[in-house]
């Protein structure tokens, strides 16, 4: 079930559309921004019924 959400850069400050699968649950992954390829650390949080509760971003290694 993948679920289109617009992340925001920590580093550039730019938004960016992208998409995750929810059907994996709680995710934690790096995924580098569309505008200025820095390494975002991406954590994606869902409930038991596959719904998105929250994504945030922040700098990769912070």
């Amino acid at each position: 079930m993948l679920e289109f959400i617009q992340l925001h850069c920590p580093y550039c400050g730019e938004s960016f559309d992208s998409s995750i699968d929810l059907s994996g649950g709680d995710q934690d992954y790096t995924e580098d921004c569309a505008v200025c390829c820095k390494p975002i650390s991406v954590s994606v949080r869902v409930d038991a019924q596959d719904e998105l509760i929250g994504v945030s971003t922040r700098r990769d290694h912070d």
